[in-house]
């Protein structure tokens, strides 16, 4: 109901009130005035009523139209913050997805250095174990040669000879070894570096090893006084041209130079130098 319409229906209950005074006449006029103003007052209420009501009406309408405008503005946050995380969201599932690419070809690259790694890996293997064979058989073709050598060595040399009504035998290195080392192998084994105190001899031990070899002849103990492995002095020597001379004070032993005259082949040279050797037992 408008306002218009209240004041209406007040103006229209005057009118009615003065309409009935005048039927009534002046005596009952003085009469009503001295009564109280029943409906004037109730009038008043029902417009107070309706005024508090119309204002409860308008504070029920403010106060609906500021929770729909909290509730719009917070449905327009929640809109937006829901559009920044489905955006936040799908930027995370991009990136996601093109590490997880990345990683797709990472594993695959792994994938294929792995395979060439174990390929290698299996080939090493193989040649590992044909390298492994090979060198057992080179260990046990070593073991089976150096055994027939330690029975060669063991052996005295193949070379014999009468010497005195005695049978002589000889001994010819294979290898090189210092004066002093090979006089220890000689005797080792029986015997010593060979002694040469006959033309016959010398003749024959030239014969055997065209090369440079020990004998058993030198002046350690005292320069110029040439002494055999047994002690005995030199009594005839074989020597080369302008030999033994000792050069640099330092040539102590003596070795035969087989590819010289066999006559004239002795050569005084340090001790410490290494040659093949002859022994006698």
């Amino acid at each position: 109901m408008e306002f218009e319409d209240i004041y209406e229906n007040i103006e229209r209950r005057d009118e009615d009130v003065y309409a009935n005074e005048d039927a009534l006449g002046p005596g009952k006029l003085s009469q009503r005035q001295t009564e109280p103003k029943a409906p004037n007052h109730r009038g008043s209420r029902c417009f107070v009523l309706s005024s508090v009501c119309l204002g409860l009406i308008c504070v029920l309408l403010v106060v609906a139209i500021i929770v729909q405008q909290i509730k719009i503005t917070a449905e327009r946050e929640i809109k937006r913050n829901y559009k920044n995380i489905v955006e936040e969201f799908n930027e995370k599932i991009n990136r996601l997805q093109v590490n997880y690419s990345n990683l797709i070809v990472e594993k695959d690259q792994l994938q294929s250095s792995f395979n060439s790694l174990n390929q290698k890996n299996l080939e090493l293997e193989t040649s590992i174990n044909s390298l492994t064979a090979e060198k057992n058989q080179l260990q046990r073709n070593y073991d089976s040669l150096n055994q027939k050598k330690l029975e060669l060595e063991s052996k005295v040399s193949s070379s014999c000879d009468e010497h005195k009504k005695k049978q002589v035998c000889f001994f010819i290195s294979s290898e090189e070894k210092s004066w002093s080392d090979s006089r220890q192998y000689c005797r080792d084994h029986g015997g010593d570096l060979v002694i040469i105190n006959t033309e016959e001899k010398q003749r024959y031990i030239s014969s055997l090893e065209k090369g440079r070899v020990w004998i058993g002849l030198s002046d350690i103990e005292k320069e110029g006084n040439m002494k055999w492995v047994d002690n005995s002095p030199l009594t005839k020597g074989f020597w080369d041209t302008n030999e033994p001379n000792d050069d640099q004070g330092n040539e102590d032993c003596v070795e035969v130079l087989s590819s010289k005259s066999s006559l004239n082949n002795w050569n005084d040279f340090p001790c410490s130098e290494k040659r093949k050797w002859i022994c006698e037992n």
